[in-house]
Parts: structure tokens; sequence; C-alpha cells
């Protein structure tokens, strides 16, 4: 029930980000979503994609560091006060949230990408919310 998020460390200067899209291109892999923080020295990269373990190997093999981490996709309706009702679920379980970001914005549905200190807790507490966690097939074929 939880999907595999790509994070890659990119020097922050010109070009860098532009080299890990050609490598996912090249591969066929689809982006499904992606964040992407930085210092004045480094980016943290990180991206849904359609072929997780592929996109790691490929990019390792291109001098990157990339590792994978386990996130939740959390399907929320797409209506005022959906993201609260996930906020509340994961708050009631004591949980904190290390980082999150839009995964899909449909009309009726989208979801949400989730980080959180314990993820099996965050499971539960999604689901004991009446909240919906997407497939790692769903989620990576999202856009296609």
């Amino acid at each position: 029930m939880f999907i595999k998020q790509l994070s890659v460390f990119i020097e922050n200067r010109k070009g860098r980000l532009e080299e890990v899209t050609a490598a996912l291109t090249e591969l066929g892999v689809n982006i499904v979503a992606l964040s992407l923080a930085d210092t004045n020295e480094y980016g943290l990269l990180r991206l849904i994609v359609s072929e997780p373990d592929k996109a790691k190997a490929e990019l390792k093999t291109r001098g990157f560091s990339a590792t994978l981490t386990d996130v939740l996709a959390v399907k929320l309706s797409n209506c005022a006060g959906a993201l609260h009702e996930m906020l509340v679920a994961l708050a009631k379980a004591d949980l904190n949230i290390e980082y999150m970001y839009v995964l899909d914005s449909g009309t009726e549905y989208g979801s949400m990408a989730v980080k959180v200190t314990d993820k099996e807790k965050a499971l539960e507490a999604i689901r004991n919310g009446g909240l919906e966690v997407l497939a790692a097939e769903k989620a990576y074929a999202i856009h296609h």
C-alpha cells in the first residue's frame, strides 16, 4: 500500500536537472509528480515515476545519488476541507508529516504523496479516518 518515491541529490548548477530528465526520457520512464527543494550547493529532487527501480538504477550508473523511499499516496476529494480531513486523521494518531506534495489534481479526486514518521501507523490512521490510499500500480500510472 506504499509507493516508491525516487529521491535524487543534484548539484545546484545549470543543466543538472536536465540530465536527470534526459535519463528518464531515454528510459521511457514517466514522471508522475515531483518536488524540488534547493540550497546554495545542492537540490533534492523527489519524484514519483512509472518505474522507480529502473529509474534509480539508471541514475546511479550516471553518477547521481539516488534512493527510494516509501510514501503514502492518499486519495482526496477535490473539495474544501479534504486535505484538512487527512491532516486531522494523522494528527489524531500523533504522527508528524515530514513532507508532502501533490501527486494528482483531478476534477473529482486528487491525491497527495505523504511522508510521515511512522508509515504503518499512518496507513492505519488514514484508513481509520475513512480515507483511501492508492495502490502503487495506480499511482505510477497517473497521467498515462
